[in-house]
């Protein structure tokens, strides 16, 4: 699949991955809204995907030092205000995994030695740090994944799907499926179906036009914790 310089589509991607992981985060602000996990189970696929196709438009050109650098940059001062709105959190912010992701799957796209030994390091550390890592061992895989599906035929879609349901705390949305529990047989859909729904949002939907998502959207993922805490502090 070709991606262009500015592709409407990706950017759209984007916009909606951030709005589904506001949606999820609504569900800590104050009031009883647990149906609000399943649109939220698309985010972290999406920006999953995002990466992916940033990956793959960029082809095994030189790893882009400033991509990672924005990443590690925002995981540390993003830790402080999702530590002040998430209460008691069970693990880091999800953009150590994301960075873990992109050296991961710049590996499985890059054949050099820094970029293969990068890559197995930070298996090592998804590997040993799972459980403090959001999303865990099998979310450092999902960027990766969905790489493969840019490359391979379409049935490797069936790949991000699993990678992204076994992310997703299978055992429990499993468990609470048998006892008919509607948000975990809707989040078990859309954990299977997030990677193949962007993938087909990329695919079919070039001539959207949507706002271009640049370096400063970085800064939402800290931003959004601060005033969904404001607007907690106001309405409890």
């Amino acid at each position: 699949m070709h991606l262009s310089r500015r592709d409407g589509a990706l950017d759209l991607l984007k916009w909606l991955a951030l709005l589904s992981m506001v949606l999820d985060h609504l569900r800590y602000i104050g009031f009883s809204a647990d149906w609000l996990y399943v649109p939220g189970r698309l985010a972290f696929p999406w920006f999953c995907l995002a990466m992916a196709a940033n990956l793959a438009r960029n082809g095994t050109r030189k790893m882009e030092w400033r991509y990672l650098g924005w990443l590690l940059l925002f995981s540390a001062v993003s830790e402080i205000p999702y530590r002040l709105y998430i209460a008691d959190p069970d693990t880091l912010n999800v953009m150590p995994t994301l960075a873990l992701g992109l050296l991961v799957a710049r590996g499985g796209q890059d054949s050099s030695s820094l970029s293969r030994l990068l890559a197995a390091a930070a298996l090592v550390a998804a590997t040993v740090f799972s459980e403090r890592l959001m999303f865990g061992f099998f979310g450092v895989l999902l960027p990766l994944a969905m790489l493969l599906v840019f490359r391979h035929p379409w049935y490797f879609g069936l790949l991000p799907s699993l990678i992204c349901l076994a992310a997703n705390q299978w055992q429990v949305l499993l468990e609470s499926a048998r006892f008919g529990n509607r948000v975990a047989i809707l989040g078990l859909a859309i954990c299977l179906l997030a990677p193949m729904l962007g993938m087909f949002l990329l695919r079919h939907g070039r001539h959207l036009q949507s706002p271009p998502m640049r370096r400063w959207a970085y800064a939402l993922y800290p931003a959004h914790f601060l005033m969904l805490l404001a607007v907690r502090q106001v309405i409890t």
